[in-house]
């Protein structure tokens, strides 16, 4: 009906094509149902996209602030980045600076200390050829001026309790320094002072008193310098200068003593202190980067209680087996070797009228060889096992004590060696051997050495090892006189064998905090192994309750 009336009312004429029209109306009226049901096309826009814009002015504050925040951020981020990039630079710059000063002052010192063989080989000479002692007594001022180095864990404890305008190492370098300085010049201006026996020896003690205050100086500085900044085995390059420093004395000083009097190598020798005290004078201690006490600990504690805490505390690291069995081994083998270095000298200077610079060759030689083994051994050598290397340079050491068997007795002569070349070439060998051996147990006691403690310890090694020496120096004059010394020679040659019976107390190799490290990690990985173990079966478990349950 409603379909008819439409047709009526637009067209009257058209009648005869119902289907067509019924088509045409159909899908009008469907327009019109859709255009009703879209009653306001821009009403239903506008309130359609009101909300959503709304949605999108929040979002765009949102987004608005974060991208502040993050813009702050990233500031702060950079303006840290470049304040730890500049403190970096200066921590560098630091470095570089004070790794120079570090070089000069401590380099030119442990140079300067081999360098003190020149003087000594004028003394020597002085006291044999001037002064007429004989063998013994020459060997007993070799040995009793080193006293004044026995009581070097005095001083090292010192320089680590008392501070000296805020500095603990250097003021002591330049006390040394100022001792030995008048010593030599004692020697070398003052007539009595070389005649007479008793002012020599007192003159010489004096010496080896500053000697020995700058040397645990030194040694402690190398130390702490080394573990503050992370660097291992700067005891061998110490060693290297101390071997270019015996080079160019011993090289030098045969010349000198064919030209001129000893007095003018003291006075040279003074020359070279007086240089060394005004590279300590220009040295600031806290530009070496190493650390300074806090004024709270200077204040809460005397000096008297430092220096008591500070022996405890040394007493407890050589309690250490780590510390205590490599210490007797190196004491005991240095010990019980007789040393027979003032027989052996006169023997050559008066039976076999050896020139001076021979001798002084034979030891630059011997220098020279220090110096390559410690460049091998720092390079190459450290990392064989420190016990092998220990031993077989003791049975190296035993076997070059026969060296001056060979010469005594003249059987260098029957091959067609003369005296001259086999002193030059094997005369200082033993003594070089001797002095090598000392250098992987420096770098032992320097890694293993608590901080705090390193002047303490360093000089407490320095010591012990003097005071073996001149217990072995003191043995060697008693044997001399007992037996001579063809039959001191063998007896040295079986005591320096026997310290191979407890080489056990020597290390395998040099100690690794990171083994420690990883046996602690492999402790932790066991343990989270047995923890991951349960856990996974816990949760096996844990499913197999699951399926049973489903499956009920």
């Amino acid at each position: 009906m409603i379909h008819l009336s439409i047709q009526s009312h637009n067209n009257p004429f058209i009648t005869n094509i119902p289907n067509f029209h019924k088509h045409i109306k159909t899908q009008s009226l469907k327009t019109t149902i859709t255009c009703s049901h879209k009653n306001n096309p821009r009403r239903n826009f506008i309130e359609k996209q009101q909300p959503t814009f709304m949605v999108e002015t929040e979002t765009d504050i949102h987004h608005h602030q974060f991208v502040v925040k993050d813009k702050k951020k990233k500031k702060k981020e950079d303006e840290k980045e470049k304040i730890v990039f500049y403190e970096k630079e200066k921590k560098k710059k630091g470095l570089q600076i004070g790794t120079k000063q570090m070089l000069i002052l401590c380099g030119f010192g442990y140079w300067l200390q081999g360098f003190r063989c020149f003087p000594w080989l004028g003394l020597n000479f002085h006291m044999a050829s001037n002064l007429n002692l004989h063998p013994s007594m020459l060997q007993l001022v070799q040995y009793s001026a080193n006293l004044p180095m026995v009581a070097k864990p005095l001083y090292g404890i010192l320089s680590d309790v008392i501070y000296v305008g805020g500095a603990h190492r250097i003021p002591y370098i330049i006390t040394g320094v100022l001792l030995q300085i008048f010593a030599w010049n004692r020697l070398a201006f003052v007539p009595a002072a070389r005649e007479v026996l008793t002012g020599l020896v007192g003159t010489v003690l004096l010496s080896n008193l500053g000697a020995s205050i700058t040397e645990v100086a030194k040694d402690a500085l190398v130390a702490e310098y080394g573990k503050k900044h992370k660097i291992e085995g700067l005891q061998s390059y110490a060693f290297m200068a101390l071997a270019a420093g015996g080079i160019f004395g011993n090289l030098i000083g045969g010349y000198f003593l064919q030209k001129m009097p000893p007095r003018i190598m003291f006075v040279i020798f003074s020359a070279l202190l007086s240089l060394q005290l005004a590279i300590s004078f220009s040295t600031r201690e806290d530009s070496l980067g190493i650390p300074q006490p806090s004024c709270e600990n200077l204040a809460t504690k005397s000096v008297s209680e430092n220096i008591r805490q500070q022996v405890s505390d040394l007493i407890v690291a050589i309690s250490d087996k780590s510390i205590f069995h490599p210490l007797l081994w190196i004491v005991g083998s240095i010990t019980m070797v007789p040393m027979l270095t003032g027989s052996i000298f006169c023997y050559q200077t008066q039976c076999l009228n050896l020139d001076p610079m021979i001798i002084g060759w034979s030891r630059v030689i011997g220098q020279m060889m220090l110096l390559s083994g410690t460049v091998l051994y720092n390079r190459y050598w450290k990392k064989f096992p420190m016990r092998k290397m220990i031993g077989a340079v003791q049975i190296l050491y035993a076997s070059s004590l026969l060296l001056d068997l060979i010469l005594v007795r003249q059987i260098n002569l029957k091959f067609g060696i003369p005296n001259e070349v086999f002193a030059l070439c094997f005369s200082g060998v033993a003594e070089i051997l001797a002095q090598f051996k000392i250098l992987p147990f420096a770098v032992l006691f320097a890694t293993l050495c608590p901080k705090g403690c390193e002047g303490s310890l360093t000089s407490f090694l320095a010591s012990a090892l003097c005071l073996s020496s001149i217990a072995s120096g003191f043995l060697g004059v008693g044997l001399a006189s007992l037996l001579g010394i063809t039959s001191g020679i063998l007896t040295q040659f079986v005591a320096a064998l026997i310290p191979l019976v407890w080489i056990s107390s020597v290390p395998m190799s040099q100690p690794d905090s990171e083994k420690q490290r990883r046996k602690s990690m492999s402790r932790r990985a066991r343990r989270n192994r047995r923890v991951g173990k349960v856990v996974i079966s816990s949760i096996n478990a844990y499913r197999r309750e699951r399926e049973w349950e489903s499956q009920r």
